[in-house]
């Protein structure tokens, strides 16, 4: 049994074309405050990782950043995080945040977010861990990524236990049930999610 404790966050350094976008990363930031979820992103202050950070802190919450030195000035590195490691390369950024994080949470993003979310399915399926992946799939954001994936398993490239690698999740509310939390208490107070 896993205990939760802190999800690696991946999403964009922008914050997209839907202000539903913000919404749900302020809203996913207030719950892991609430139910002391450390957060573990890539340390930025733009963006949808900006945004949930930001949350995170307003509500109280602890939030560890991890950027590669080269992108600190680019990213523009959050400098009111609970802690932030600059790192030498985009290598050691994944490396750290998959290695501190009890599980991942994919939001919407763009090609970062994309190779990140691919490398962290390629590690699971190489047994490299064994960690729960969820992708937020908000207003159906990552549906032509899941009718790749499910392209790719047809077409014979990946067999059919690709699809048990991760977990879609439609709403912020449904990620914390997904990892064996309920997303309200009666006492707005509550344990580590604990996964089987």
């Amino acid at each position: 049994m896993t205990v939760i404790r802190s999800v690696c966050v991946f999403c964009g350094s922008r914050v997209g074309d839907d202000p539903g976008f913000r919404a749900a990363a302020r809203q996913l930031g207030e719950q892991f405050a609430r139910h002391g979820i450390r957060l573990v992103y890539g340390g930025g202050s733009i963006g949808l990782m900006g945004v949930l950070a930001d949350a995170v802190l307003k509500h109280g919450g602890e939030v560890h950043g991890v950027i590669p030195e080269f992108l600190d000035r680019i990213e523009v590195g959050h400098t009111k995080l609970t802690s932030l490691d600059v790192v030498d390369s985009m290598h050691l950024r994944k490396a750290q945040m998959a290695e501190m994080s009890d599980a991942f949470l994919v939001l919407p993003g763009g090609l970062g977010t994309l190779d990140e979310t691919m490398e962290i399915l390629t590690w699971r399926q190489l047994g490299l861990h064994d960690k729960p992946i969820l992708l937020l799939d908000h207003k159906g954001y990552w549906e032509p990524l899941l009718a790749l994936i499910d392209h790719v398993v047809t077409r014979g490239f990946a067999g059919e236990e690709t699809r048990k690698l991760f977990q879609v999740v439609g709403n912020v509310r449904d990620v914390l049930p997904a990892l064996g939390l309920a997303a309200e208490e009666a006492t707005g107070q509550s344990a580590p999610a604990k996964v089987l």
